[in-house]
């Protein structure tokens, strides 16, 4: 019977009658399944003298606790307080109930409820206790690639519904063994409710298996270590082997081994697109790149991302240069599970590790099937029998300053959901996302559940992914999205796969609106703000492409002030991939035919291609319009024979800012001049601009002090514009958002300059500036905007 009721940190006092003793039942939610909460509480409740009970529900945890009064605020303030490491407690709400005398405290059954308010864990990269066991031959666990606990270990890829127990995951087909099953119910025992806990005798195996599927003698992991002495010869050869990883399989080679990572990348389809290696451990890292104390807590978390480090020359002389053409920074990860773990505790300190898939599909992740979408790529695979239920991709990260930049967020971090300002109230919204490194979006309640990186929906393998991983997020969340929001560009695949989901209300909303409210929203701020909006291309108002926009606005409506001048993009979206081809265009547009003559040389072109771009523009015949940030990278790129074709999305403007990242960064006032610039009109002028930065190429001066001074100036275009939107509006707070934002330097003294001038500034720290955080800002705007009551 319930005496009384109560929320976080205000418990209710009515007497139940007994002198000191009280006896409450909480439902705590969060996340607060599959990272050791249960026996958290258990073994704090025996502790602190407490009785009762406590379960897993799709409601979160529920406990049920009597004992005096004194011990019931201790063990509460405990739970609130100081939760596992793992755990995020969002809410924890009481109910007063008589006490009816029990003893004793036990861990009971879990509940399936009617509405779903659990949130789902990540996985978890492996812990140092299961990390020494592996590595202990006194162990059962010793060389276990499945070696799990409560602290580490697969989550969300496991997972096929809520409540999160062993039933529920694709460990459901491996019954534990004796003394598995022991560990797993002692209360004092660290594997105590895990629920993917396995070893040698019970758990999933590895096996190692030729391109035909054909078992190797002596490969699995029943086979004692065979396997992997078997796996070390075959990368000492030069072998591609693809591994069964937590949420798909990885192409693993020797990074030493130029003619290995050549033909891995010749295989993949992958130019020029970096690839991400994994490494020993952090010592190794170092060795390899300059980590900050920043760039070392990311990369030992226990989402533990690839990260984003700046190599050390003497790195960049001895690695492969086809490891990351072009650019001065690594992708590095630690392993992150047993598997990895192993597969770097021989003779490699160093392995490339890139994504299972041919260049722009989904991440391979079923064995059978993985032999087909990995046929040509793979000479050997090594996959296990625990099927991946979620696909999940590894999370990568650069730091800005002391600050994350999400690139993709993905594995360690999704499902987590992103707390969003507004009442809560009304209808489930869906964010579907943009084209482009796609991600979708599902808000219920105040609760944000981006989802894993889809990534390109341009094929129908890209769409069926999505299909599969929106369906599998309704199931987990027990979403019901009756509101579904898309990009306005009326070509977009994913606007199309909207607007055929069944909703009640479909709403298009303009994709830098989106990228602005999604940098709201995961600041918890609803504005009214200024926007800074940078990328390469979304679908404007006037039916031309934007890309370098100042706004106004909030979660609900925006305004345009200011924008980059237009310029053609000749043939269209071939332009996008065609840095010289923009060059022209932005030379054909701010000066005179006489200036793109003189300066066609600098791209390396023969007379005869530049007169052809220069008749394509003139015609005006597939030539849109388009005010980018992007396509001026793509320009400056190309004049400065960085780049003179993207193979992959932002390749120019990446090895562009990769001139100025190691740049330390200039104290204010000492940075070099920016070059001039005109605002008038709502356009930002750039003649001035090209005039002054060819006399610069003129003069022989140093690219990396043109990239320089450059970057400045687009800091200064920034600066100047806002600064009279916040005269005409009153507005004070900056929302910088795009795929732009992903240049720390850029985004380091943008933010300087703007607080300097007593701007409050917000960035992106949870989601991708760029594409993969579009989905957040089009369910919050479809929430605001929506007419479908709750």
């Amino acid at each position: 019977m319930t005496k009384g009721k109560g929320s976080e940190g205000q418990l209710a006092s009515q007497s139940t009658g007994r002198v000191g003793w009280r006896r409450y039942r909480v439902t705590i939610t969060g996340v607060v399944q599959g990272v050791g909460f249960r026996p958290f509480v258990y073994n704090l409740a025996i502790a602190c003298g407490i009785a009762g009970t406590v379960l897993n529900s799709s409601q979160g945890v529920i406990i049920e606790a009597e004992g005096p009064e004194e011990a019931l605020q201790a063990f509460l303030k405990e739970i609130r307080e100081r939760p596992p490491r793992l755990a995020r407690v969002e809410k924890m709400v009481y109910e007063e109930m008589a006490p009816v005398g029990e003893r004793g405290f036990s861990i009971r059954a879990s509940q399936k409820e009617k509405e779903v308010k659990a949130l789902v864990p990540p996985d978890v990269a492996l812990c140092p206790d299961c990390r020494r066991e592996i590595a202990d031959p006194q162990d059962r666990h010793f060389r276990y690639p499945f070696t799990n606990c409560t602290n580490c270990g697969p989550r969300f890829t496991i997972i096929n519904e809520l409540p999160y127990d062993r039933s529920k995951t694709s460990m459901a087909a491996f019954p534990m063994c004796p003394e598995c099953a022991a560990e797993y119910r002692h209360p004092m025992d660290r594997r105590f409710h895990a629920q993917p806990v396995a070893c040698p005798a019970c758990g999933p195996q590895v096996e190692l298996v030729d391109a035909k599927g054909q078992r190797m003698g002596g490969s699995s992991s029943s086979d004692g270590v065979q396997w992997l002495e078997a796996v070390w010869s075959l990368l000492a050869q030069g072998k591609i082997v693809a591994v069964k990883s937590l949420g798909g399989f990885h192409l693993a080679c020797d990074a030493f081994n130029q003619e290995a990572v050549e033909r891995l990348r010749r295989n993949k389809g992958r130019e020029a697109k970096p690839f991400a290696v994994m490494v020993r451990d952090l010592e190794t890292a170092r060795e390899l790149c300059q980590v900050s104390e920043s760039e070392a807590a990311l990369l030992t978390s226990p989402a533990a991302p690839i990260v984003v480090l700046v190599q050390r020359p003497e790195t960049q002389s001895v690695l492969p240069k086809a490891i990351a053409p072009g650019l001065r920074t690594l992708g590095v990860m630690l392993p992150y599970t047993p598997l990895h773990c192993l597969l770097l505790s021989g003779p490699f300190r160093l392995l490339v590790m890139t994504s299972g898939n041919k260049s722009e599909l989904p991440l391979a992740k079923d064995n059978q099937s993985a032999l087909q979408e990995l046929a040509g790529l793979a000479d050997y695979f090594l996959w296990h029998n625990r099927d991946i239920v979620n696909r999940c991709d590894d999370s990568l990260v650069q730091l800005a300053g002391p600050h994350p930049i999400f690139l993709r967020r993905s594995r360690g971090y999704v499902p987590e959901p992103i707390t969003v300002p507004g009442e809560g109230s009304g209808p489930d919204v869906l964010g579907i996302g943009a084209e482009m490194k796609n991600t979708f979006c599902l808000l219920k309640g105040n609760n944000a559940f981006l989802s894993q990186h889809i990534g390109e929906l341009e094929l129908v393998e890209g769409e069926e992914n999505l299909r599969a991983s929106l369906a599998s997020f309704i199931r987990l969340i027990e979403a019901e999205p009756r509101v579904v929001v898309y990009d306005l560009h009326p070509h977009y695949r994913s606007s199309q796969i909207a607007q055929n989901l069944p909703a009640q209300e479909y709403i298009g909303v303009q994709h830098h609106h989106a990228h602005m409210a999604a940098c709201l929203a995961e600041n918890g701020y609803p504005g009214p703000a200024i926007g800074a909006i940078l990328d390469g291309t979304g679908y404007g108002l006037d039916g031309n492409m934007w890309g370098f926009e100042i706004l106004s606005g909030d979660l609900r409506h925006f305004r345009r002030h200011w924008h980059l001048q237009y310029v053609p993009l000749p043939g269209g979206e071939r332009a996008v991939r065609r840095p010289w081809v923009m060059a022209i265009a932005f030379l054909s547009t701010v000066g005179s035919a006489a200036r793109v003559s003189r300066w066609s040389r600098l791209l390396g072109r023969s007379q005869e291609e530049v007169d052809a771009v220069r008749r394509l523009i003139a015609s005006g015949f597939n030539c849109p319009l388009a005010s980018s940030a992007g396509r001026l990278f793509d320009a400056v790129s190309a004049l400065l024979d960085i780049c003179q074709e993207n193979t992959y999305e932002g390749q120019a403007a990446m090895e562009l800012g990769e001139l100025v990242r190691e740049q330390a960064r200039p104290a204010l006032g000492t940075a070099p001049a920016p070059y001039p610039f005109e605002l008038a009109e709502g356009v930002i002028k750039l003649q001035a601009m090209f005039d002054a930065l060819l006399i610069d190429l003129e003069r022989g001066l140093d690219p990396e002090y043109i990239a320089l001074r450059f970057h400045e100036t687009v800091v200064a275009m920034v600066v100047a514009a806002v600064q009279p939107v916040r005269e005409r509006t009153g507005l004070g707070a900056v929302v910088l958002s795009g795929g732009t934002w992903q240049n720390p330097y850029l985004l380091i003294r943008t933010r300087e300059e703007l607080t300097r001038r007593g701007f409050e500034v917000f960035s992106h720290r949870l989601v991708p500036p760029g594409d993969g955080g579009i989905s957040l800002g089009q369910a919050v705007i479809g929430r605001w905007l929506s007419k479908v009551k709750d």
